[in-house]
Parts: C-alpha cells; sequence; structure tokens
C-alpha cells in the first residue's frame, strides 16, 4: 500500500499550500468547478471521497471550494481538516426547502441561525448551546444577496439528518414526532429546512472560526400544501455568486481592518 503523504489530511486529502484561508462549502462535488469559476484565477486541486477542492484567489487571496457531501458528519470533516490547514472564514453555498409561506423557490435564505434537529452538533454541544452563524458572515451575505436582485430572507433555518423523514414523515414509525416538531418550525417562522449548518454552526464555535451559509430554494411545501403555484428551482447559479460575492467583502473588511493597512490607517 502506498504510504500517505506527509501533512495530507486524512479525509480531504490536501496538505499546507493547498488550500486557502477563506473556503466555500458546497455539499455536490458537481458544484465546485461552477463556483471556482466565479473566482478570479482558480484550478482544480484533487478529490477524495465527496471532498473535492479547488483553489484561486480573489483580490490576490487565495480562496478555496470544497464540497462536503450530505449532511452533518462529512461537512465538519471539512472544516476540521481544512482549519487544520489553516482556514478560518467559512460560507455554506447550498439548497434547501422552504418552511415559511413567504420563501418561494429561487429565492436566497441566509441563515441566522440553525435548529439542532441532527446528530453531529451533539457531540460538540449539548443542546442548550446556540448554532449560531458568525455575524459579519450574514452581513455579507446579505448585502451580496441583495445585489441579485431576487427574493433574499434572513433567519433560522432548520437541519436535520434524515431526507426522507422530512418529505415522507407519514411512514416513518416515529411519524407523530415528525409532524409535531414540522409544525413548531412553522409557528416560528422557521425559514427554510436544510442538512449542514448545525452543525456547521457549532464546529466553528468550537474551532474559533467564522462561518456563514446561503441557500437556493428548490421548492417550498408549505406554500404547494395552502394551493399556491410552486414550481421548482435546481439553478443554484445564484447562491453560488453570493457565497463568492460575500467573500470578496470579508476579504476586503479583513484587509481594511489589518493593523497595516491604509485603510486601517
Amino acid at each position: 500500500m502506498k504510504p500517505r503523504e506527509e501533512n495530507l489530511q486524512y479525509h480531504i486529502a490536501c496538505k499546507p499550500g493547498d488550500v486557502g484561508q477563506y473556503v466555500i462549502l458546497p455539499g455536490d462535488p458537481g458544484r465546485c468547478e461552477l463556483i471556482a469559476g466565479f473566482f478570479d484565477t482558480a484550478h482544480y486541486v484533487g478529490t477524495n471521497r465527496e471532498f473535492c477542492t479547488w483553489t484561486g484567489t480573489l483580490d490576490g487571496v487565495p480562496v478555496s471550494v470544497v464540497s462536503t457531501g450530505i449532511g452533518g458528519p462529512s461537512a465538519v470533516i471539512a472544516m476540521e481538516e481544512l482549519a487544520a490547514l489553516g482556514a478560518h472564514t467559512f460560507i455554506r453555498v447550498g439548497t434547501c426547502g422552504g418552511i415559511d409561506l413567504p420563501v418561494r423557490a429561487g429565492d436566497l435564505v441566509v441563515a441566522t441561525g440553525a435548529v439542532r434537529h441532527e446528530g453531529t452538533s451533539r457531540e460538540y454541544a449539548p443542546l442548550e448551546f446556540p448554532a449560531v452563524a458568525d455575524f459579519d458572515c450574514v452581513s455579507a451575505l446579505k448585502a451580496a444577496a441583495e445585489e441579485t436582485g431576487c427574493g433574499v430572507h434572513l433567519g433560522v433555518v432548520q437541519c436535520k439528518d434524515s431526507f426522507y423523514g422530512q418529505h415522507s414523515p407519514q411512514r416513518m414509525p416515529v411519524a407523530a414526532e415528525l409532524e409535531y416538531k414540522w409544525a413548531c418550525w412553522k409557528r416560528l417562522h422557521v425559514k427554510s429546512s436544510e442538512m449542514e449548518s448545525a452543525a456547521l454552526f457549532v464546529c466553528a464555535a468550537n474551532l474559533g472560526v467564522r462561518c456563514g451559509s446561503v441557500f437556493s430554494v428548490v421548492w417550498n411545501q408549505e406554500r404547494q400544501a395552502a394551493g399556491f403555484d410552486e414550481p421548482e428551482c435546481h439553478d443554484t447559479t445564484l447562491a453560488a455568486k453570493t457565497g463568492v460575492a460575500a467573500l470578496r467583502r470579508l476579504i476586503r473588511q479583513d484587509r481594511a481592518q489589518s493593523p497595516g493597512s491604509k485603510e486601517a490607517r
């Protein structure tokens, strides 16, 4: 068996110098090249398991996009190993299903926090600890999302581990619990449902790094149930552009706040 390269991170198969300090985290490996296309420069680094990595630059600063696959367990593996390589700012870019009625297919959702209806975050912090997005990341994402001209919603999102627990709760042995909690999320005006942010926000708090999330709304099952016309939208381009534009804003903000910068003097 070929020995592993020294300092190579076990799952993402990256080493020091392969990735930037600012990272976009999509779930789907197939979206990495699309997102990297919005960098100023970009090159393919490699793929291992669900982790596909591209690295490039924004305003001369190294940045990366690394896919995480589906769900919290693999998402925090990526965050842990990227942080070990020096990454300190993360933007999750993905898709979600709407819950709150004003949230339409094709809109963007920027998460301010996440319902911890998943298991990964429980191995980082007790349930009393909130899963909250970084304020600077939220601010940058809000500004970038509003520039797209589409509908933008800020608020709490719900995170779960079972996709089919959401979409087919009635056939699950715990149907009563799932349907009761879903009714709670609706009454609390939770914006949408997805699978990674709660774990990422809590992991980020533990690691002392920044994390925010932006999602493209595929569909809102509650709007359909209420009788609204609700076509599906699978185009994630606006979410990708928003995530990259937010990183650019954060880079410029960090540069302006650096003690040695002209803007800071």
